[in-house]
């Protein structure tokens, strides 16, 4: 592992660089399985693509997971531009709004397993001994495991909500799906006030660790064992 400031490039490079492979592949899986149910919008608007430039936002994408890095905080993700999906388009809007959502926690547990499978073979081929080959690939697993698992959480504008609202019958889906306004708010405040109110009361209000950390603990202990 290189020393000085191309050792400290080095260590945001093997967290970068895997959150935007992650998160451009999650959006662009949203965008490419809703044109396959009928609607193209995000295609027509140059969406459903590999190039990270497109779904780049300034704060989620750079800004955040920068900031978590930089406070060394116990976790680092972010997030991309969502991807414009018109679910009245879909030819089933309820139905197929549930394949649109799940496609990208998907997308990330399918790379979490390309990871894997390249650490396997590398093992096998004996280029673990190059850390840096390690250590990216064991933060592309534990990236994707972490955007996955987050997403599926049962909040709109999550995945998880969208999944859940498809599997409501209409009279809840649409008052459910208006939390969706307060979603992202909610989501802050879980993630950085509860944990710090709890710090002053001297309770763990750490909700993140709880519904997210711990899950992807448990599935990344069981899937090193695998290698």
């Amino acid at each position: 592992m290189p020393g000085g400031l191309a050792g400290e490039l080095w260590q945001i490079a093997i967290v970068a660089i895997p959150i935007v492979i992650a998160i451009t592949f999650h959006e662009a899986a949203h965008g490419y399985v809703a044109k396959q149910f009928g609607d193209d919008t995000a295609a027509r608007m140059g969406r459903v693509t590999f190039n990270p430039i497109k779904h780049i936002d300034p704060f989620g994408t750079v800004i955040l997971p920068a900031f978590l890095l930089l406070m060394h905080a116990g976790f680092v993700f972010g997030y991309a531009k969502p991807v414009p999906v018109n679910f009245n388009r879909l030819r089933n809007p309820k139905r197929d709004m549930i394949w649109v959502a799940a496609a990208g926690p998907g997308t990330n547990l399918v790379l979490a397993a390309v990871s894997l499978a390249l650490m396997w073979l590398t093992l096998r081929t004996g280029l673990t001994a190059n850390a840096m080959v390690e250590n990216f690939l064991l933060a592309s697993v534990q990236i994707n495991l972490v955007l996955a698992v987050l997403n599926m959480l049962p909040l709109p504008p999550l995945d998880g909500g969208r999944v859940v609202t498809g599997l409501l019958p209409g009279w809840l889906a649409a008052p459910y799906a208006r939390i969706e306004r307060y979603g992202m708010l909610i989501i802050i405040l879980a993630l950085f006030l509860l944990p710090l109110i709890g710090e002053k009361l001297g309770v763990d209000l750490d909700v993140f660790g709880f519904l997210v950390a711990k899950p992807v603990n448990w599935m990344l202990h069981r899937l090193m064992a695998l290698i």
